[in-house]
């Protein structure tokens, strides 16, 4: 065995051995390749306020990249829920400005992040639960025959 200094080389190569296996073992962050998988990204950063806090709202913000999947300007809330009252909307436009900020800078391939650069994205958050659909509206169609 080789020694440094009356040290077995083996007590300083151990370490560096683990070192490079851990580093390898981290997979590297996902690339967004379409926009479906930007809209998830963001969705999945997006934590609303609990319901003790603030009543279920849909809100949509306004949003640019830049090439590297940082945002470009500033956001803009375009679309609340009307019946929404001052206090919803503020914990609502918190809770968005966040998942912004957790998820920026999206980590987008190459070409997704050249073509997406500077375009506006409207990206809508529904919370509110969507009341089933009238049998009413459907009456005009046909009827399915087995």
């Amino acid at each position: 065995m080789a020694m440094l200094r009356g040290k077995p080389i083996l007590w300083f190569a151990a370490p560096l051995v683990l070192l490079a296996c851990a580093a390898r073992a981290q997979p590297a962050p996902e690339k967004l390749d379409t926009l479906k998988d930007v809209f998830v990204k963001l969705h999945s950063c997006f934590k609303p306020p609990p319901l003790s806090q603030a009543n279920p709202i849909d809100i949509t913000v306004i949003v640019s990249f830049n090439r590297q999947g940082a945002i470009l300007g500033h956001p803009r809330i375009t679309y609340e829920t009307e019946q929404a009252n001052d206090n919803d909307r503020v914990q609502y436009r918190i809770a968005v400005m966040e998942a912004l900020q957790r998820c920026t800078p999206l980590p987008f391939t190459q070409a997704l992040g050249g073509a997406i650069a500077g375009r506006p994205f409207a990206i809508p958050f529904r919370t509110r639960k969507r009341p089933p659909k009238s049998q009413e509206r459907q009456a005009w169609l046909p009827p399915k025959i087995l």
